[in-house]
């Protein structure tokens, strides 16, 4: 019997240890060229010439300035440079400043010819880049507008005021120019001397008026100073902000949210006692809630809104009466991860109140709001459902509705969920204590694995 032999076999030893020992993908591209990428039938990009880049960059240069030392940077780049720290040419080492620094025409307009000419093969046109805004400049318009202020001057103070917005949100280097020139005090003293004037009042809150563009370029240059905040926290400012706040435009509003924001959050117990004591401020962070503008201003009036009710009782007591809490608990439903928390903050620090507690109890979606938010949102916003719920459970004494409604939603078993996997401080022992206070009512409860919103009663819907 002949035993069959392989191809494989019958050829030469040489030959096989040859085929063996190449790789794989070799082989495969020898039997089956691959086709040519449709790439590579486009021409490929063309070389940007050495001159034309930046030395720092290694980038094509957008707006090209040339040192004393004859060396040519992108704009950016070198100052960039000099704000760190460096008071030196990067080539050279020579002393350089920003001020020595002059716009080199000639190789921008060859720049912008280059892309021109190989816009075919996708090449973008250099922009011609505006000239910046130089210290001189900054302080003469910050000169004009103490000036037109003190003239009472408001059409002059609406034009200088727009056009230094314009300017800061042009360019970091302007809004830093203008900053270190004194814009914020300059335009918060304007504001206050402006209101100071009672028959120009009538038209500065209107729309468009000179308030209202005074405000929108203050909120360019912050954080402000305390100069500036008590030139803002006056009497007078304030009831011109919040009368912006109520009845502005969107812009203005949302202008006027980020101003009372900015005072609040600086803790100074004078500006906070002077919003708190403001007629109609807690009416119009109301309304602002109620009937939001922009979801930046939502979280702006909630930031706001805290900072007065950690103040003062009074404004808490003042909020509450207007109902706020059930206008936290609608707007938590539903809100972002940066919402959630503020509302939270909001709401468990108005759940100091009795009154604030009472409202909380009696809202068919507090409950559920606080349990769902515990988890799955961040440690904040759980420290605060956590501190919120603890709250309405330790206030009433027996088997009282928040503790069998917040069994009946698995809260139990999502503070044991919690204090296994870590929380630290207050948390800890605040969701330790509702575990205990829960304990004892949990004989005959039934737990639900999920809420369903829609089916709840909706005061604000």
């Amino acid at each position: 019997m002949v035993t069959p032999v392989s191809r494989y076999r019958l050829r030469p030893r040489s030959v096989r240890v040859a085929v063996s020992e190449i790789p794989l993908a070799t082989r495969r591209t020898a039997r089956q060229p691959q086709p040519v990428p449709a790439a590579a039938a486009v021409a490929a990009e063309p070389a940007i010439p050495s001159n034309f880049l930046c030395p720092i960059s290694l980038e094509m240069m957008r707006d090209p300035v040339t040192a004393p030392t004859g060396i040519t940077y992108d704009r950016d780049s070198v100052e960039g440079w000099l704000e760190r720290g460096h008071s030196t040419c990067p080539v050279t080492a020579r002393p350089l400043r920003a001020e020595d620094l002059i716009p080199n025409h000639a190789t921008r307009r060859m720049i912008q010819e280059w892309c021109v000419a190989n816009r075919a093969l996708g090449v973008e046109r250099v922009p011609t880049p505006r000239v910046p805004l130089s210290a001189a400049d900054a302080a003469e318009l910050m000169a004009a507008v103490s000036a037109a202020a003190r003239r009472g001057d408001a059409p002059a103070c609406r034009q200088l005021a727009a056009r230094a917005r314009a300017l800061g949100k042009e360019s970091d280097r302007n809004r830093r120019c203008l900053a270190a020139a004194g814009a914020a005090r300059a335009l918060s003293s304007a504001f206050s001397q402006l209101v100071d004037q009672p028959a120009l009042a009538s038209s500065l809150t209107a729309s468009g008026g000179a308030l209202d563009e005074i405000l929108a370029a203050l909120v360019v240059f912050f954080p402000l100073g305390e100069e500036c905040r008590s030139h803002i926290a006056s009497p007078a400012s304030l009831n011109a902000v919040v009368s912006i706040l109520c009845h502005g435009e969107t812009t203005a509003k949302a202008s006027a949210a980020v101003v009372l924001r900015e005072i609040a959050s600086s803790s100074d117990p004078d500006c906070l006692d002077a919003m708190s004591e403001t007629d109609g401020i807690h009416d119009a962070l109301i309304k602002l809630l109620q009937r939001p503008v922009l979801p930046q201003a939502t979280k702006n009036a909630l930031v706001t809104a805290y900072y007065l009710v950690t103040n003062s009782g009074l404004a808490a007591s003042r909020l509450v009466d207007l109902g706020m809490v059930e206008l936290l608990v609608e707007l938590l439903v539903d809100a972002d991860k940066g919402t959630t928390e503020k509302a939270l903050a909001v709401l468990d620090s108005l759940l100091l109140t009795e009154e604030g507690r009472g409202k909380a109890c009696a809202h068919a979606l507090t409950v559920p709001v606080l349990v769902k938010k515990m988890q799955h949102v961040s440690d904040m916003a759980t420290e605060f459902a956590v501190s919120a719920l603890w709250r309405l459970c330790k206030s009433f004494s027996g088997e009282g509705p928040c503790k069998a409604e917040a069994l009946q939603l698995g809260a139990f078993q999502k503070l044991l969920l919690l204090l296994q996997v870590g929380c630290m401080g207050v948390t800890k022992e605040r969701a330790s204590e509702l575990l205990r206070l829960l304990n004892g009512s949990r004989d005959g409860v039934e737990c639900i694995d999920s809420v369903d919103f829609k089916g709840l009663k909706r005061p604000f819907s």
